[in-house]
């Protein structure tokens, strides 16, 4: 029994390599690390798979890009919201240094894009918007935003 179950354990990583292997038209089995970058110039990423959205993006632009802390950030944003964001929505933020949690908030999301651009509530179909912003001279080098109930995006 020992025996066998050494054998097994030996056996183990020839498993995972062969089922690795494209042989009779099969594909390989994708890493657990795949990664779902936002189209257009920006070094943003999905934080999950996007495809079940409610805000499909179709890019954002960021220039500088990467962005500089100090810098003015220019933001050009293109999407397809597949369902109305009426007023009420909520938006969880979180910016994160590593472990360390720097913000954790709720907002409403129309009161939020209502004030900082040019759109309005309720948010359907096709958008596209502009926005310079400053970015102050200290900045954690990560951060990430999570989203509520229903994900509208979910990008690190």
């Amino acid at each position: 029994m020992k025996l066998f179950s050494a054998l097994l354990l030996s056996l183990a990583p020839l498993q995972i390599w062969a089922a690795s292997l494209p042989l009779f038209g099969q594909s390989p089995i994708k890493s657990l690390e795949d990664t779902f970058p936002v189209a257009g110039e920006n070094p943003l990423e999905y934080c999950a798979d996007p495809k079940n959205d409610i805000l499909q993006i179709v890019s954002v632009n960021l220039t500088p890009n990467p962005p500089l802390p100090g810098e003015i950030l220019k933001i050009e944003a293109e999407g397809i919201f597949l369902e109305p964001v009426d007023k009420g929505s909520k938006i969880h933020l979180q910016v994160k240094y590593g472990l360390i949690r720097l913000v954790n908030v709720e907002a409403d999301l129309c009161e939020e894009i209502e004030q900082n651009t040019d759109l309005k509530c309720p948010l359907e179909g096709h958008k596209k918007f502009v926005k310079e912003v400053e970015i102050p001279k200290e900045v954690p080098p990560v951060s990430r935003n999570e989203a509520f109930t229903k994900t509208l995006l979910c990008p690190y």
